[in-house]
């Protein structure tokens, strides 16, 4: 298909340089606006995300979470006890954020409070 059209073109230069000039004007235009179409939905659906949902990965070893991470004990003898404490107030909710923990690492697209984190960690 490309070759046929590049046939064409080439015979349009030689029978009517006026026309290939305004054929070539046309196909700019219309892949400078395919180019814009293609980026404003790549800028709404945002940068690295499936669908419009954020991913959430994690290395060995780590910890990745798309929301809160609340009260949790991750270690070897961690324990949380107590009551828990008042929400803070959350800039980022309701945006959609790719997590990604590294080796060994905790990350989370939301709040991290009372948490007992590493071995023999104790949140009171």
């Amino acid at each position: 298909m490309a070759g046929l059209v590049s046939v064409g073109l080439i015979v349009m230069l030689v029978a009517d340089p006026g026309m290939a000039d305004l054929a070539a004007a046309v196909t700019g235009a219309v892949v400078g606006l395919i180019a814009l179409a293609l980026s404003v939905a790549t800028l709404v659906r945002g940068s690295g995300s499936r669908g419009g949902r954020p991913q959430v990965r994690s290395e060995r070893g780590g910890v990745a979470a798309g929301g809160d991470v609340v009260g949790n004990a991750a270690g070897d003898h961690s324990t949380v006890v107590g009551r828990p404490s008042t929400p803070g107030r959350n800039r980022g909710a309701g945006q959609r954020a790719d997590v990604r923990a590294g080796r060994d690492a905790i990350a989370a697209a939301g709040d991290v409070r009372d948490n007992a984190l590493g071995d023999g960690a104790e949140r009171r």
